[in-house]
């Protein structure tokens, strides 16, 4: 039987080959900027990913209106993301330079490759 860690290393190196990208894991351990309004089921959510610094994975997610409040985004562990949205867990596997939308619980999915999100 296939463990959660395991399946979900798979889910996410099929969305990988799925939009044409090298998979690029998001350890647990790191970090991930994230808005509330996240965790409060609001939708469409937006995700991009900067390179890997430091103790965060890169990745910036966040649903609504974008916000250039210092206090927009809150530092949350990647093993904690689960209980804010599983919805995108599968896509943290995408490597820097990716953008994602989702909406409509998942039935909207679109993922682009936006090279301006390197250059940070």
């Amino acid at each position: 039987m296939e463990n959660r860690d395991t399946k979900l290393i798979r889910e996410q190196k099929e969305i990988c080959n799925k939009y044409g990208f090298e998979f690029s894991p998001s350890d647990l351990n790191l970090k991930v900027g994230i808005s509330e309004s996240v965790k409060d089921g609001k939708q469409p959510i937006h995700a991009l990913r900067h390179p890997t610094t430091g103790d965060t994975t890169g990745w910036y997610i966040w649903s609504g209106d974008y916000s250039e409040d210092d206090n927009f985004f809150k530092a949350l562990h990647v093993v904690h993301l689960n209980e804010w949205c599983p919805l995108i867990m599968p896509f943290l596997g995408l490597p820097a330079g990716c953008r994602i939308l989702l909406a409509e619980d998942g039935n909207y999915v679109d993922v682009w490759e936006d090279d301006s999100l390197l250059n940070i």
